[in-house]
């Protein structure tokens, strides 16, 4: 496995985009347990991004416009269903400190990730053009090789969005008791929601 290939997966994995964020904000609303659901429920949606490259199916995303349009004004209809939910005091934000109310929200935090994930074609695509880069074309078994590298790139994910979290959780505190720096956090949280569902409605393949 190539150093290319770590460099480039750290680089696509530490950048700002839908997951890191809401990773953040799970982290400051939540605690640490819950940023690392979220963490998990983000590593878990590239599943999907993953499996269809293999099988080829993103192939047929990056060929069809039809289909890449659906795909993505359902990620873009989700993102800004997620900023409301972010500005509300019941949404991704709504600070929680207590464990029972922290165990029955894991649920939602990891099906809210997942979701966010899943629902951003951009993934697909760069599976589509990431993946086979590294991946010889006298390779004997192609498939078992993209499944290592697959499973490498979820693997930093997940270490790299934990991070993010755990820098969230250890600044939770001075954010959860000034209720004014809160409706700030809920407010640009809610605006960067709003600017990456933007940004998605004007990919283009």
């Amino acid at each position: 496995m190539g150093i290319e290939f770590l460099v480039t997966s750290f680089i696509v994995t530490a950048s700002p985009g839908t997951g890191v964020l809401y990773t953040l904000a799970t982290g400051l609303s939540r605690g640490f347990r819950a940023s690392v659901v979220a963490a998990f429920g983000c590593t878990l949606g590239i599943v999907p991004h993953m499996a269809a490259t293999i099988m080829g199916l993103a192939a047929l995303l990056h060929t069809s416009a039809l289909a890449f349009q659906i795909f993505k004004y359902a990620g873009v209809a989700y993102l800004l269903y997620v900023a409301w939910s972010t500005l509300r005091e019941s949404g991704t934000l709504k600070v929680e400190t207590d464990d029972e109310a922290q165990a029955q929200s894991a649920t939602k935090v990891t099906v809210t990730a997942v979701l966010i994930n899943i629902l951003n074609p951009k993934l697909t695509i760069f599976f589509l053009a990431f993946l086979p880069q590294f991946v010889s074309t006298d390779e004997a078994h192609p498939v078992p090789r993209m499944l290592e590298l697959s499973a490498v790139f979820m693997l930093m994910t997940f270490v790299i969005f934990v991070g993010y979290g755990l820098l969230a959780a250890a600044v939770r505190d001075h954010v959860i008791s000034r209720p004014k720096v809160l409706t700030w956090m809920r407010r640009t949280f809610a605006g960067a929601f709003v600017a990456l569902g933007a940004k998605l409605a004007f990919t283009n393949i």
